[in-house]
């Protein structure tokens, strides 16, 4: 048989790629198992029906309610994983999300350390995804160590307008932290980038940017449509001792020193509690696969019946006036930030009876944003598994946020100019932003993992991926798994060494 690697690393997403570029150039052999295979360019790339309308990049399999109800998940399984769908919105948490705060719906847990442990890595993964950002224009922007390695997409001048209209009112629009090159995207198509599947040119993902990275060392490997089917406890139990995969019709087995897994908060958990018995493994605690989080959003759409929004990609901004609190001193209520410009490919099947005219008329006068709030833990909802079933009981929590944030910026829109608002609340088909089933604390009894990502239970376990986020907070988290990953990628370098 072959030798085992030092280092098998479950999944190639944003957590699994970006600790693999942490730890590359060590001296550790690494394998990167990665379920799905890369993602070709063809011409369904830059094809919003294909994209939107016949779900043409959407999983084949379906997980289930808790009342056994069928869904097509929102999950992505290619080489990069959910990234290379991203909005590529790069932006820290605030410094307040690392403490306690009260919200409408409860309270949001304090993290294990405070955001100036994760501000040098914050600042690292910043420069590996080539981030573009402006600092001094958001009040809420938490300290930077260093600037942004780029100056920030430039708006298009529909939006830059947007942006002087909400300023009159008062209000900080700020650039948003993007990983993209627009230039080179749109030298692809004239498309936006926001779920749109990025086939190499322009958005900086987690195969780009980490995975490339990583792949500059010899002995770091990548295995593509290696599906991961269970993990197996060393005789001892305080180990992992083997991980068994399918690839083809193959099953194979590696037995590394250490095991990172990094397959996403649903699939991180479903798998841990399919490796074991009595609960799983990593489960000491019972939290495996509880706190499921995926952030309270909505799309809305401001439109003005007699002006064209002629931008083709759009999503250069946003503004966090409510995320501390509400405005009048009162709760926070989220981050609102613009979605990549709708078209009427997109629209239609997202609006039943909607005719084709009446979908491009809108989608052509419309100014499209995305209202964000947080979801907070709660241990009944989780990710459960039955058979070989995933089966996803969501409870929603801190809905009253939701409902306030869309009310303010319904006012927003209208004192804009814009007479008509229309929004709409995102399902639970849309996974993009899941996290908190695996999560890291300073208590065995209530967390699965340290505040280095590492399994109580198993002390050559390691998740990285959003399933550690103790708190979702209000804002993407892409960067904030990335800054982790290289925190816990560092901290296995040093113990290596010690």
């Amino acid at each position: 048989m072959p030798k085992s690697p030092d280092i098998v690393i479950i999944g190639s997403g944003i957590g699994g790629a970006t600790v693999a570029a942490g730890l590359a150039h060590s001296g550790a052999s690494i394998l990167i198992l990665e379920r799905g295979k890369r993602l070709a360019d063809t011409p369904e790339c830059i094809d919003a029906k294909a994209i939107f309308g016949a779900g043409h990049y959407r999983p084949d399999e379906m997980w289930h309610e808790a009342g056994r109800a069928p869904f097509n998940p929102g999950n992505y399984y290619y080489v990069g994983g959910n990234s290379k769908f991203y909005g590529a919105v790069l932006i820290r948490f605030r410094r307040e999300d690392f403490s306690e705060i009260e919200h409408f719906g409860g309270v949001s847990a304090a993290w294990p350390f405070p955001y100036e442990e994760l501000e040098p890595w914050y600042t690292k993964a910043e420069v590996l995804f080539k981030v573009r950002g402006a600092l001094g224009e958001d009040p809420t922007e938490p300290f930077h160590s260093a600037p942004y390695p780029f100056p920030p997409v430039p708006d298009e001048p529909a939006i830059a307008r947007v942006r002087e209209k909400l300023k009159a009112q008062g209000l900080h629009p700020a650039s948003l932290p993007l990983g993209v090159d627009h230039e080179a995207w749109l030298s692809r198509a004239g498309t936006p980038w926001d779920a749109f599947p990025n086939a190499g040119r322009g958005k900086m993902d987690a195969e780009t940017c980490a995975l490339a990275a990583a792949l500059e060392d010899t002995d770091v490997r990548l295995e593509t449509e290696a599906r991961v089917e269970r993990l197996e406890a060393a005789p001892d139990g305080r180990r992992i001792g083997r991980v068994h995969y399918r690839q083809g019709d193959e099953l194979k087995s590696v037995s590394p020193k250490l095991v990172i897994l990094s397959a996403g908060a649903v699939n991180s958990a479903a798998l841990l509690l399919r490796s074991g018995e009595n609960g799983g493994l990593a489960n000491t605690s019972g939290q495996v696969g509880r706190n499921f989080m995926n952030h309270n959003s909505a799309a809305m759409l401001a439109i003005d019946p007699r002006r064209k929004n002629d931008a083709v990609y759009q999503k250069t901004l946003g503004f966090n006036d409510f995320y501390l609190e509400d405005g009048n001193g009162g709760r926070p209520l989220g981050n609102v930030q613009l979605l990549g410009k709708i078209s009427g490919d997109i629209l239609r099947p997202n609006v039943r009876f909607l005719p084709g005219l009446a979908a491009d008329f809108i989608a052509g006068r419309s100014v499209d944003w995305y209202l964000m709030t947080e979801d907070l833990p709660d241990p009944e909802s989780r990710v459960l598994v039955d058979g070989g079933d995933i089966v996803l009981q969501w409870q929603r929590t801190n809905l009253e946020s939701l409902k306030r944030l869309t009310k303010r910026m319904r006012e927003i829109c209208r004192a804009s100019g814009y007479p008509i608002v229309l929004s709409r609340p995102f399902d639970k088909r849309t996974l993009s932003h899941q996290c908190g089933t695996v999560r890291m604390g300073k208590d065995p009894a209530t967390a699965p993992l340290d505040p280095f990502c590492r399994s109580w239970d198993h002390r050559n376990l390691f998740v990285v991926d959003a399933s550690f986020l103790p708190t979702s907070a209000a804002v993407n988290p892409a960067l904030t798994v990335a800054a982790q990953a290289l925190r816990v990628a560092d901290h296995i370098r040093r113990e290596a060494h010690a």
